[in-house]
């Protein structure tokens, strides 16, 4: 592909390119709206020993594929990022310690997300006030979490979904229990019957398996590289913290724990602390191989 063929393409895919620059960027999306994950790629004119973007006041770190000229990394646009344009500074470090930067922007468009309406066993609206220094206890544990940020990249290839069921639930939308307005969705929730084998979407290290007040039995899978997995309502748990989990591997039984309406799975992403929609997930690394 020539240069001008390149530059026409980073323009047609809503980045911001250089002439002069030491990066061809690109980057694959279902969407640019808020919740979403885009994988980035970057080929560069000198071999690197290091790239990560800056976005969204965030750090992304991006891993080399099969060539040191070629790496890619997944940016996440958060449930509450508005519209607008947004750019990603790209630095990449070469073998001599030197660095190489460029900036690559995406257009962020606005996204309305639907309401919906739930009726829930009270104590999961207004807990009693004995439960709050436990709720407390686990909302600070899971934020400790989902705050780290292991450089190393366990997850592979393209992500697949935990449970044969199709999404029921989306991600993002307004939740009203019991006639009182709560914080937003931020996972997507999975049809399956209660006793469903729940399958680990792709190689990861469980980092936590517990019993907690909102989501039930609860496992989080660290992927490596800031993204995380968070599954929650199981009946049961089939693995154990520090465990390391191959793509399908069994991690649990879908259940009805915790704050739900029925039986179901509902799986939570976050990168690097944005919160993103798994089914974007899915699509960003749709035919990955890297």
């Amino acid at each position: 592909m020539n240069s001008l063929a390149i530059l026409l393409l980073v323009s047609f895919l809503g980045g911001v390119q250089n002439e002069s620059s030491s990066f061809e960027v690109s980057h694959r999306a279902r969407s640019l709206q808020p919740g979403e994950v885009v994988l980035v790629t970057v080929r560069s004119q000198l071999p690197l020993t290091r790239m990560e973007g800056q976005a969204f006041e965030k750090t992304f770190l991006f891993y080399p594929t099969d060539q040191d000229t070629l790496w890619q990394g997944l940016v996440g646009i958060d449930l509450a990022t508005t519209a607008g344009r947004y750019p990603v500074k790209l630095k990449g470090t070469t073998s001599d310690g030197s660095s190489v930067q460029q900036s690559y922007e995406l257009q962020v468009e606005h996204k309305e997300f639907p309401t919906r309406r739930l009726t829930v066993d009270e104590k999961f609206v207004n807990p009693p006030g004995e439960m709050m220094p436990r709720i407390r206890r686990e909302s600070k544990r899971v934020s400790q979490v989902f705050a780290g940020l292991n450089s190393e990249k366990f997850w592979e290839d393209s992500f697949l979904s935990p449970v044969p069921g199709a999404p029921t639930s989306g991600f993002g939308k307004r939740s009203i229990l019991n006639g009182q307005p709560r914080s937003p969705h931020t996972g997507t929730d999975f049809d399956a019957d209660e006793g469903t084998p729940a399958a680990a979407p792709n190689r990861g290290k469980v980092v936590l398996v517990s019993d907690l007040y909102y989501s039930g039995n609860t496992v989080i899978l660290d992927h490596g590289q800031g993204l995380y997995s968070y599954f929650a309502h199981l009946s049961r748990f089939a693995v154990e913290e520090g465990q390391m989990v191959l793509p399908g591997d069994p991690i649990g039984l879908v259940g009805a724990t915790g704050r739900v309406t029925g039986a179901h799975l509902h799986w939570t992403v976050r990168l690097n602390g944005t919160r993103v929609d798994p089914l974007s997930l899915i699509e960003a690394l749709s035919g990955s191989n890297h």
